[in-house]
């Protein structure tokens, strides 16, 4: 197994064009922009992603939003410093189908012992699909 990955790793992923990590190649999400707090992304939702009632599983969204979170925070840290998730709460407002979904993450704001805030968008032909919120 490789070192951890640091949060700047992250970043290079859009300046310098590195590989991205595993996940995100799995996802098929490729964050395109991460700057000041805030990253956008392309999550392409194929097949392999629908559940048995046709629209995308759950717990893929919310990887999805985990994913792009982790660029909107790499944007915040400053260099050798890492990140992790410890709380993630999704609302679903329409459900997620095949096709390219925009996905945009924000950094609220960075709480006492430098815990990060974030909300995470859904978008797909103009329409909100979910919400996601992290500590």
């Amino acid at each position: 197994m490789g070192e951890p990955s640091k949060g700047n790793d992250l970043l290079q992923v859009i300046t310098e064009g590195k590989q991205p990590p595993n996940c995100d190649l799995t996802l098929q999400i490729e964050a395109n922009y991460a700057q000041d707090g805030i990253a956008r992304g392309v999550w392409k939702v194929d097949e392999k992603f629908i559940n048995g009632i046709g629209v995308a599983m759950g717990g893929f969204v919310t990887s999805a939003a985990d994913i792009m979170m982790a660029y909107a925070i790499s944007s915040k840290l400053s260099i050798g410093q890492s990140f992790a998730s410890i709380d993630l709460h999704t609302t679903f407002h329409r459900p997620v189908r095949l096709g390219d979904v925009q996905v945009e993450a924000k950094v609220d704001r960075i709480g006492k012992k430098q815990l990060m805030y974030l909300q995470i968008y859904f978008k797909m032909i103009k329409k909100w699909l979910a919400l996601c919120h992290q500590l």
